[in-house]
């Protein structure tokens, strides 16, 4: 599927992603992923379906939304849900602000 979002929003996103948000990446591949002994998560993608990780250096996850996503101002409030899903599925308390 084509993304809703242009390259730029993309790369904002990974980089946002993976200068703030690293270890909930992995706790999002560890739950959703089905990757529960992933070591690493770099986020590589962004698309209006899901989210792609490539974990430990080489294999690539997708964790999809749930929904499509339409507008980059989606993404956060996706990531944040797919986060608390993932603390509660690993039994870890969620931060309160993201």
């Amino acid at each position: 599927m084509s993304s809703p979002f242009t390259p730029d929003a993309v790369e904002a996103i990974k980089r946002h992603m993976n200068d703030d948000h690293a270890e909930d990446g992995l706790l999002i591949v560890r739950a959703l992923g089905g990757r529960p002994e992933a070591a690493s998560a770099v986020t590589t993608d962004v698309d209006a379906e899901a989210i792609t990780f490539t974990i430990d250096g080489g294999e690539r996850v997708r964790v999809p939304w749930g929904e499509t996503l339409t507008e980059r101002a989606q993404v956060r409030k996706a990531v944040v849900r797919l986060y608390r899903e993932a603390c509660a599925k690993l039994g870890l308390p969620a931060r309160g602000e993201h």
